[in-house]
């Protein structure tokens, strides 16, 4: 097996080659876990009909995979600076595997959804972690740079993806085929990464925080749990009250503990930037309006329209091509310009995408339904770069992977709300004895719309000199930290196979 080891350079430092590979294998692992959020969007039709699921068992489905993800990023980041990057990589796709081959083999939706929420488990050591594996595998900065955009393309790549493989596997092989896929892949990237991907911590790893986890997993489950259930239960239910209470001590209990400890696992004094707080919500703006959309999309054109799971994929093609073709241009504009442009195009781009939605319905014809389509292609084509950017912006070395974790997390639960909110406004149509595509329905649209609003409302206020000062002002709180760091250790240590 040692003769399959690429050989290094020079002490310390690999091959261009095993380099590659290194980013070929965390690349792969982002476009399963991406596309496992889209790709299940087009199966749920099926799944309803072979599981006699109800909306709700749909809408969980979705959201126990995004709520997992949510929940535990910034948890499976630190647990990779402290215990070792790839060890928790090749964990995370051994749990992911599993998850997969086990929703295949689910006999019903709540042993569905279990398994879904393993696979989540297993995705939250993967993304996080590869992003740090590909930024100590390239040292040099012009080639990590490249080596990074690669890698952040893949998400765009996974969410074109996700559809059309979705609808072909469905058509072909039924639903369980969407998870199957995964199996063989990760079972690869398992024995690559064993082989050709160095070990490496960080040089100062945060401190595991569990009462800090717990309040993050109260918080965010009761929220998402109370929508989903509301439908049925009805807001006035004390089922629903004590979830939203739970929710709401659970988030005074975040503020009022977190700002105690030394290594937070969510660094409230990140906030006092304007630009990161108004990162983190257009994050959740930006995948909520997304969730939403994916969500009630995929159910029209199949429900609705009567198209095949394929079909109903390729509909979705223009996004995906979009996303693969403006997110690149949009990286590049974003460091040359700024993120204000960007986003002002993303936030448009939504709006009128929420807006021109409403007036779909079973005659509208097709190309005008693909039209509507670029828009939110166009939205998800310029909105990550800038976000990401913008929650950056100022920071000091020291923070730029907690504020870059926060924002990935806002993005998932963003995703969550969007699917629990549209899932929820279909369900009290259904429960009211009308068809998916009712009036009721157009309230996921016209919330779409003030999604886009409320982006073009926060991008101008994060980009301005007053938001650079306040950013200004949070990073030198953090000075003290990147000054405190000993010039003999390395930011990351790797250690060759």
């Amino acid at each position: 097996m040692s003769a399959l080891v690429l050989p290094k350079t020079t002490a310390g430092e690999l091959s261009r080659r095993r380099r590659l590979l290194v980013l070929a294998i965390c690349c792969a692992s982002v476009v399963v876990v991406v596309m496992d959020i889209s790709i299940v969007n087009v199966a749920l039709p099926a799944i309803r009909r072979d599981l006699h699921a109800s909306v709700s068992g749909l809408q969980w489905t979705v959201d126990a995979y995004t709520l997992v993800l949510a929940s535990f990023l910034v948890l499976a980041g630190s647990t990779a600076d402290r215990v070792g990057r790839r060890r928790v990589f090749q964990v995370g796709l051994a749990a992911f595997g599993l998850g997969s081959l086990l929703c295949g083999l689910a006999p019903s939706i709540g042993w569905l959804i279990a398994a879904r929420a393993l696979q989540a488990v297993g995705g939250t050591m993967l993304n996080p972690v590869a992003m740090a594996i590909v930024a100590t595998t390239f040292p040099d900065p012009a080639e990590r740079a490249r080596a990074i955009g690669v890698f952040g393309s893949m998400s765009g790549l996974a969410l074109a993806l996700g559809p059309i493989l979705g609808g072909a596997l469905v058509d072909g092989f039924g639903w369980h085929a969407i998870f199957w896929v995964n199996v063989p892949i990760v079972a690869a990237a398992i024995g690559c990464t064993a082989l050709f991907v160095p070990e490496s911590r960080a040089a100062r790893a945060r401190r595991f925080d569990p009462v800090g986890q717990t309040l993050v997993i109260l918080m965010l489950g009761g929220v998402v749990h109370a929508i989903i259930e509301s439908a049925s239960l009805g807001w006035a239910s004390p089922v629903i009250l004590g979830l939203l209470a739970v929710a709401v001590l659970s988030a005074l209990g975040i503020l009022g503990y977190e700002r105690r400890r030394v290594d937070p696992l969510l660094e409230l004094r990140l906030f006092r930037s304007v630009p990161f707080s108004a990162a983190i919500l257009m994050a959740l703006f930006a995948l909520c309006g997304f969730g939403a959309f994916l969500f009630v999309t995929t159910q029209y054109l199949q429900d609705v329209r009567g198209m095949s799971a394929l079909a109903a994929g390729l509909c979705l093609l223009p996004v995906g091509v979009l996303i693969v073709v403006l997110s690149p241009v949009t990286g590049r504009l974003v460091g040359a310009r700024g993120p204000r442009g960007p986003l002002m195009v993303a936030g448009a781009a939504l709006a009128l995408g929420g807006g021109a939605s409403v007036w779909l319905g079973p005659a509208t014809p097709l190309p005008a339904v693909l039209a509507i389509y670029l828009l939110f292609g166009v939205f998800l084509g310029t909105v990550n770069p800038p976000i990401t950017n913008t929650a950056v912006s100022g920071m000091p070395r020291s923070m730029a992977g907690v504020a870059t974790s926060l924002a990935s997390a806002g993005r998932q639960t963003g995703t969550t709300l969007g699917v629990a909110i549209a899932g929820t406004i279909v369900g009290s149509a259904l429960a009211r004895g009308g068809t998916v595509f009712t009036s009721a329905e157009h309230g996921v649209w016209w919330l779409v719309f003030g999604l886009g609003v409320g982006i073009l409302v926060l991008g101008l206020l994060s980009t301005g000199r007053w938001a650079s000062a306040t950013a200004g002002r949070a990073a030198a709180l953090f000075e003290e930290v990147d000054r405190g760091a000993s010039p003999a250790r390395p930011d990351d240590r790797f250690v060759p196979r």
